[in-house]
């Protein structure tokens, strides 16, 4: 391998198998984020920077058949390995661990924020973790058609984004009872179980989902503001980070 362009980033794209009883077969995956990637990517002349999506995550807060999960120990050993190993000299020192699955937020963040201390004396470093639904968290108030303001799980945005993608995965989503969108637990962070939130495995509202509204709204913001965060690992000038 050649070394890359000055300022070409590396995007690692994470996800999850998993499943959500009352609705998808399969959530997340490497569909939804290879999707994701593969778009921003091909709006690039750098040519390819997108890893392939690392699938099997911890996702056995979930517990429901078909989930394909680490421990979270391993899990996090597997997540330091990109941080540590794309700062070497034949990468651009600009890594973006992105991020499909809702649990995986504590784990990349301590997995960047290691590789940084483990890298105390560079100057030249951009590590980072993001979570693509989270780039641009006022998404909604432009798309009056969505019902929900933010991501839930296996709910009007994720499973409006699989009918478009592989409509056999979804089941019955239109009578499927909504289940209340997470609310936050401050001033503290909870620990828990998807049987914490939801019996059935899904939190938001299936109902309202479509492939039309993935097509049109769901995913096309987003990958506008990814594509946006990219252009700015790009142009970093080495020195400040106000992101």
């Amino acid at each position: 391998m050649s070394k890359p362009e000055p300022g070409t980033p590396v995007i690692f794209p994470v996800a999850a198998l998993e499943t959500a009883r009352a609705t998808h077969a399969v959530v997340h995956g490497p569909m939804l984020m290879g999707e994701i990637a593969k778009r921003a990517e091909a709006r690039s002349r750098r040519g390819r920077f997108c890893t392939a999506a690392m699938a099997r995550q911890f996702a056995s807060s979930h517990g429901f058949p078909g989930t394909l999960s680490r421990k979270p120990r391993l899990y996090l050993d597997l997540l330091r390995r990109p941080a540590r190993e794309f700062p070497g000299p034949r990468f651009s020192g600009r890594l973006l661990i992105l991020n499909g699955h809702w649990r995986n937020d504590v784990p990349g963040q301590a997995a960047v924020f290691e590789a940084r201390q483990r890298h105390r004396e560079r100057t030249d470093l951009l590590l980072l973790f993001c979570t693509y639904w989270n780039v641009d968290p006022e998404a909604h108030r432009a798309h009056p058609e969505l019902k929900q303001t933010s991501m839930g799980h296996a709910c009007e945005w994720e499973t409006s984004m699989i009918l478009r993608l592989s409509p056999h995965l979804v089941k019955d989503h239109a009578h499927v009872a909504p289940q209340e969108l997470a609310t936050p637990s401050r001033p503290a962070t909870r620990a828990w179980t998807m049987r914490d939130r939801s019996q059935a495995g899904h939190i938001g509202d299936p109902r309202e989902a479509s492939a039309e509204k993935r097509a049109r709204r769901c995913c096309k913001h987003s990958r506008a503001e990814l594509w946006s965060l990219i252009e700015r690992m790009i142009a970093w000038d080495g020195k400040s980070w106000d992101g």
